[in-house]
C-alpha cells in the first residue's frame, strides 16, 4: 500500500519521539513534585514552630539544638522528596517499558548533582556559622541552578522552574525577613503548582 502524506509526517514523529527519548529524561512524575511541595511545607510548618516567639532567623539567633533540628528537618524533607521522586520516575519508566536507567537519567543526574552537593556544603558552612538567615536564600539559589541545568536534559519547563527558584532565591537574600516565608513560597507552593502543571500538560 502506497504510503500517504500523513503516514510519512506519523513516521518522522514516531522517530523524533524515539530520539528525544534516547537523549531526554522524560519520566519526571507531577504527583512526586506536589508531594515534595507538601513536604516542604510540612517542614517550613515544622521549624516556624521551633523559632516561634523570634521575628526571623538572625546571626547567632539560635541554640546548637535548634541548629540541630533545623539541618535534620531539611534532611528528611530533602530524603522524602527525592525519594518519592525516585520511586514514580521508576514506576513510570516501568509502565512505558523503558530502561530505568540510561544515558539521559545520568546525564541529568550529574548536572543536577555539581550545584545541589555545592548548596549543601554552602548551606552546612552557614549552618556551622551561625548565619541561619541566609540558608533559605542559597538553597533556593543553588536549587534553582540545579534544575536550570537538568532542563537540558528533560523537559525544557523545568529550566523555568529553576529560574523562578533562582529568582526567588535572589528575594530571599534581599528580604532577608521574609526568607523563610519565600523558602516556602518556592519549595512548597511552586512546586506543587509546577507538580499540577507536568501531571495536566505531560500525564493526561
Amino acid at each position: 500500500m502506497k504510503k500517504t502524506e500523513e503516514d510519512y509526517l506519523q513516521d518522522l514523529r514516531e522517530i523524533r519521539s524515539i530520539m528525544e527519548r534516547s537523549t531526554k529524561f522524560l519520566s519526571l512524575s507531577g504527583i512526586s513534585g506536589v508531594l515534595a511541595g507538601l513536604y516542604a511545607l510540612a517542614g517550613v510548618y515544622f521549624v516556624a514552630g521551633v523559632f516561634e516567639g523570634k521575628q526571623h532567623l538572625t546571626y547567632r539567633s539560635a541554640s546548637a539544638a535548634e541548629m540541630w533540628i533545623l539541618l535534620l528537618t531539611a534532611i528528611v524533607v530533602l530524603v522524602l522528596a527525592m525519594s518519592t521522586a525516585v520511586i514514580f520516575s521508576v514506576k513510570k519508566r516501568r509502565k512505558r517499558g523503558e530502561k530505568i536507567w540510561n544515558a539521559a537519567a545520568k546525564a541529568m543526574l550529574i548536572n543536577m548533582a555539581v550545584p545541589l552537593v555545592a548548596g549543601g556544603f554552602a548551606a552546612l558552612i552557614l549552618l556551622t556559622k551561625g548565619l541561619l538567615l541566609f540558608l533559605p536564600p542559597v538553597t533556593l539559589i543553588f536549587y534553582g541552578l540545579a534544575l536550570y541545568n537538568a532542563g537540558n536534559y528533560t523537559f525544557n519547563d523545568v529550566k523555568y522552574f529553576g529560574v523562578a527558584q533562582l529568582v526567588l532565591g535572589l528575594l530571599a537574600l534581599y528580604f532577608t525577613a521574609y526568607s523563610l516565608l519565600i523558602w516556602a513560597l518556592g519549595f512548597g507552593i511552586l512546586h506543587i503548582i509546577y507538580g499540577i502543571y507536568v501531571n495536566y500538560k505531560y500525564e493526561r
